[in-house]
């Protein structure tokens, strides 16, 4: 689960889940368009509470250099320790991965 800078305000840390990667065709939620097809040196992400997220569905594919860290655990508060699962909701993946 990466953490990045925020494509609107880059002092502000977000932490997301990767939907997919350039080249995959993701169907969006509320975005501008319906399809997206991710380019080259980007990714698609969105947060866990779709239509309360600024994510991808708001600002669009993200460039790779906006990616800084990777989010292994949850530390605050100590009720919610723990890991965090890589996974990917099965109704958010791709419609079409390149295969490379």
């Amino acid at each position: 689960i990466p953490c990045l800078r925020s494509p609107r305000n880059p002092e502000q840390k977000i932490i997301k889940r990767v939907i997919a990667l350039e080249g995959d065709i993701i169907k969006t939620i509320g975005y501008k368009k319906k399809y997206v097809k991710v380019p080259h040196g980007h990714i698609w992400v969105e947060g866990d509470h779709h239509g309360h997220s600024f994510d991808s569905n708001a600002f669009g594919p993200v460039s790779l250099g906006l990616l800084h860290a990777r989010a292994t655990h949850i530390l605050w508060p100590p009720q919610r320790w723990q890991k965090l699962q890589s996974m990917l909701p099965p109704e958010r993946k791709p419609l079409h991965r390149d295969q490379e």
